[in-house]
């Protein structure tokens, strides 16, 4: 299983929020280079990426930011206001390996066919946002009503390989991850699913190995000392 570990940015600092909500935003670390290069000497060589400003309006304000960090040399997979073609071009010419569509995967569900067609299956994510099940967008602030399961299988109709599931309720409280909709999505659909959310310890990673998760994201939980990353990247196997 792949190691994520995860760097969220807002007005160009790393953050993290708490269950998505924007009003519990604080700076976590100083420098997001310094920090990729922590992860990257712990032996993870992929880095999941949140452009906050660019989710929340979408305007991609740290893209500056973005080069600077890919320079270090991790596989950069990077969410947030992608809602073009364009954007998709802006963003590869950055050095992201994956960019992460979500909002605009409810919207325009065409575009990520397109996206597919256009970069290949390995270079696009969908993200999949839910709280109690239910699809949320626009930075977690607007619930669509879709059920993420049947978000799931319209993705994978139209050509997606890769899923990113949140559970919001879990996100940012390192209350352990959702396993149960985990199984149930992948149940549901034959894409590679990456966790997203409640990762509190290298047990939890454990777990999401074992239960045969293609990735999984590692966020507060390294920021308040809860994980050993060296030790969680040599238990997932060959990254």
């Amino acid at each position: 299983m792949l190691i994520f570990p995860a760097i969220d940015l807002k007005d160009s600092k790393v953050v993290r929020l708490y269950k998505g909500d924007f009003g519990t935003v604080h700076q976590v670390a100083d420098d997001p280079v310094a920090v990729a290069k922590t992860f990257y000497d712990a032996g993870a060589r992929y880095l999941h990426m949140v452009d906050l400003d660019g989710a929340k309006d979408g305007q991609r304000k740290n893209a500056a930011i973005v080069q600077f960090v890919a320079d270090v040399g991790l596989k950069i997979e990077l969410g947030g206001g992608i809602r073009s073609m364009e954007d998709l071009k802006a963003v590869f010419t950055l050095g992201v390996w994956r960019a992460v569509i979500g909002s605009a995967a409810v919207s325009d569900p065409d575009f990520v066919g397109a996206a597919v067609a256009e970069y290949g299956p390995e270079r696009i994510a969908v993200g999949i946002d839910a709280r109690d099940g239910l699809v949320r967008t626009a930075g977690w602030v607007e619930n669509t009503g879709l059920d993420y399961l049947e978000f799931a299988k319209q993705m994978n109709t139209i050509g997606v390989k890769y899923i990113i599931f949140t559970d919001i309720e879990t996100d940012g409280t390192l209350s352990g991850p959702s396993f149960a909709r985990l199984e149930a999505l992948q149940r549901a659909v034959p894409c590679s699913i990456t966790a997203s959310g409640g990762v509190s310890s290298n047990e939890d990673l454990r777990k999401l190995r074992d239960q045969g998760l293609y990735a999984a994201i590692v966020g507060k939980a390294w920021y308040a000392g809860a994980i050993d990353l060296a030790q969680a990247v040599r238990e997932g196997g060959p990254q």
